[in-house]
């Protein structure tokens, strides 16, 4: 894999999953090391002024009226990093870390931190060599940057803390450091606030999300489709010119995937022309389009967001370009909190009615002709009754998840910030959104793949049967029961690997 450069414009999303999730090992470009340089001669001039200048010579915080000596600006920094370094919790995940890393490099190299270049020389190294801090999962306010997740980085680039080294072994960060021939760095004046004011970790989350969703969302419009198909539901109401009437682009994407997942279907044919006798279906079939598009256009608001963030430098203070060292209050993590909280209720929603269409299929009054929970012998079998309590349990819980965090606010620091974003923790329940309603949507593919397996001899679309049929390489069709959770997982990794899709669009060429 090629390193991903990072100079003083921004890093793309594309670089951040190559970073984060592949390993991409990462190079800082000419341009960018002429900036920093730059903009640390403010900093060290700075240095040697009799006046108090902020994060150059001065405490933090509440803290900040104090003038640091000299004498003590390297044990000013350590201190920083180190009293920061109070996160508590599970560790974060590898591919957050390493995001966050990223995207604190790419503030670093813009030229507006103040650091030195061997510093930002060191973050590169780090994520070149595999080598992840440990992260806790409490810790950020999500103002002043996610300054707890930020410091334990900072810390394992002092050479003090843990890491996971590249065989995700834990060991001292001096130890792993020193295997990968990296020097520990001692921090200098404007370095400790510049590695951890930044609202890195929400954002690295905000673009992780978006992608998963994009793909999670054009799955759930495939098991969509399946349910359609195998509950002997209309496809006339995804018509162009209906859908036309209500011009919202994902609406008209979500629409335009149905019509061709479900085209060519017998199954759909048999019950078309006068002898049908419902006039609409459930809202959970019907809406589809208006729900997963609203989604779908939630998620092209976020990216939005997340654009603007990969191109900004945040940092307190920050060195303009003209030379300045100003104060701000760009670190509040407001704009992202919001993103990440209108995420989360997108992907409750979906995952809502993924459950609904999910639980026609197992109700005789509804399912029109399948057997009772689709059950082999209903009575002795059970089918996919529990299945669906699955599939309610994660929705409940994901419904509490939408709540936003980012409505909070919690003063700290003597109530110098007396208004926080909390953007941090809606990164975080945000994740867990994203899995759960990965798993809701693989138990409505699940579930919709043996209907589809019921209504035989009728045949459904070649492109649904293309997923069914990629399904079935791993699950097996209808029959007795068997245990159910093997089942669940591997249509979970059918969902997350992208297969389903992919099945769909050998059919279909790509989907919208």
């Amino acid at each position: 894999m090629q390193p991903v450069t990072v100079g003083i414009g921004p890093v793309s999303g594309d670089d951040v999953l190559a970073v984060a999730r592949d390993g991409a090992a990462v190079v800082l470009s000419d341009e960018a090391e002429a900036e920093i340089r730059r903009s640390r001669a403010v900093v060290e001039a700075l240095a040697g002024d009799v006046e108090p200048h902020y994060g150059v010579s001065t405490g933090f915080g509440a803290l900040a009226t104090r003038y640091i000596p000299s004498e003590l600006r390297t044990d000013l920094q350590r201190s920083l990093v180190r009293s920061h370094a109070a996160g508590s919790g599970p560790e974060v995940e590898r591919e957050v870390v390493r995001a966050l890393m990223l995207l604190r490099l790419s503030t670093l190299a813009s030229g507006r931190t103040g650091v030195r270049l061997e510093t930002a020389r060191a973050y590169a190294a780090m994520l070149s060599a595999g080598i992840t801090p440990t992260v806790r999962e409490y810790g950020s306010l999500g103002c002043s940057g996610d300054l707890a997740p930020l410091a334990q980085c900072a810390l394992a680039v002092m050479g003090e803390g843990l890491v996971r080294d590249a065989d995700d072994v834990l060991r001292p960060a001096a130890e792993a450091l020193a295997a990968a021939g990296i020097e520990p760095v001692e921090l200098r004046e404007k370095e400790g606030l510049a590695l951890i004011n930044g609202t890195d970790g929400m954002l690295g989350m905000l673009v992780l999300a978006c992608h998963d969703l994009r793909l999670v969302l054009r799955t759930a419009d495939v098991a969509a489709a399946m349910s359609v198909e195998a509950l002997l539901g209309t496809d006339a109401v995804f018509a162009a010119d209906l859908q036309a009437l209500r011009p919202h682009p994902g609406q008209a994407d979500v629409a335009a995937n149905l019509r061709a997942l479900l085209a060519g279907s017998a199954i759909m044919e048999s019950h078309r022309g006068p002898e049908c006798t419902r006039v609409q279906d459930a809202y959970s079939l019907r809406c589809a389009p208006q729900v997963h598009g609203a989604a779908r256009d939630t998620v092209t608001y976020a990216e939005t967001i997340a654009s603007r963030e990969l191109a900004s430098a945040i940092d307190n203070p920050v060195i303009t370009p003209d030379g300045r060292v100003e104060s701000n209050g760009n670190f509040h993590g407001a704009p992202l909190g919001y993103a990440l909280d209108f995420l989360a209720i997108a992907a409750a929603d979906v995952a809502s009615i993924a459950e609904r269409r999910t639980d026609r299929f197992l109700d005789i009054a509804r399912s029109h002709g399948l057997p009772a929970f689709l059950a082999a012998d209903p009575g002795v079998d059970s089918g996919h009754m529990i299945a669906q309590y699955t599939a309610a349990a994660i929705v409940s819980e994901l419904k509490r998840l939408a709540t936003p965090a980012s409505v909070d606010s919690i003063p700290s620091s003597a109530m110098q910030e007396d208004h926080v974003s909390m953007g941090w923790s809606a990164g975080r329940e945000l994740r867990r959104s994203v899995d759960g309603l990965s798993r809701v949507v693989a138990i409505e593919l699940l579930t919709a793949a043996r209907g589809l397996d019921l209504r035989r001899p009728l045949e459904p679309a070649p492109a649904t049967a293309a997923v069914r049929d990629g399904l079935r390489a791993a699950v097996a069709g209808p029959g007795p029961d068997r245990h159910l959770d093997p089942e669940i997982e591997s249509a979970l990794a059918y969902v997350v690997s992208g297969g389903a899709v992919a099945a769909a669009e050998s059919v279909t060429g790509p989907l919208r």
